[in-house]
């Protein structure tokens, strides 16, 4: 049998609830090539619509077309779209102090050249630390899925180690390097990922890899 391993993908459960989730399409200009394409609002910066938000972030557009931190575009958007998720509807993810330390350095140089500082509904000191909470930032993102199956949960149980082992029945193999028999195959998932709490016979589509030393 194959052994798989759920990181910092997720599973997503296939029914009503996802399509319940207030979420909506990115059109904000300069956020439509970021690596999520869906948002909610209101986002950090208490903008209601979208329509809000655009003429807000237009502001910074000199500051993107000088490139002035090679992460101001991904941090800008990470406030004003910011990704929406099955698990954080009610308190949409915010991006890490890191990053946006990264690009107040690199732009508010500039901005101070014209008697401005950075923002204060931007400061860093009131976002979340990698290690110390949930954040996103770029390095996080996964770009490349080398599995992904759907299959329907036939159990789930947690070991002593705190890993949780879904046992699940795979119904079809929509990407893989090597074939998966339809059959029941074991998925170990750490702790820390923060995935949908799941239950026997629900249809889900599960993202992973394999963990080959196991």
């Amino acid at each position: 049998m194959m052994l798989l391993l759920i990181a910092a993908l997720c599973l997503i459960v296939l029914g009503t609830g996802v399509q319940s989730a207030p979420c909506e399409t990115i059109r904000i200009p300069l956020c439509k090539d970021m690596p999520w394409n869906i948002t909610r609002m209101p986002n950090h910066l208490h903008h209601s619509t979208q329509e809000n938000a655009i003429l807000a972030i237009d502001q910074y557009q000199e500051l993107v077309d000088i490139n002035c931190s090679p992460v101001l575009s991904f941090f800008l958007c990470a406030m004003y779209a910011p990704i929406c998720t099955l698990q954080f509807l009610h308190d949409p993810i915010k991006p890490c102090k890191s990053v946006c330390q990264r690009a107040k350095d690199g732009c508010e140089p500039i901005m101070k050249r014209y008697n401005h500082s950075w923002p204060e509904n931007l400061a860093c000191d009131d976002l979340p630390i990698y290690d110390r909470g949930v954040c996103i930032s770029p390095e996080a993102i996964v770009t490349d899925i080398p599995e992904v199956i759907h299959a329907r949960v036939k159990s789930v149980t947690r070991s002593n180690c705190n890993e949780i082992t879904t046992v699940v029945e795979v119904k079809e193999t929509l990407k893989s390097s090597k074939t998966i028999a339809r059959s029941q195959v074991p998925l170990i998932t750490n702790s820390s990922c923060q995935c949908p709490h799941l239950l026997p016979n629900q249809d889900v589509l599960i993202m992973c890899y394999q963990w080959r030393s196991r």
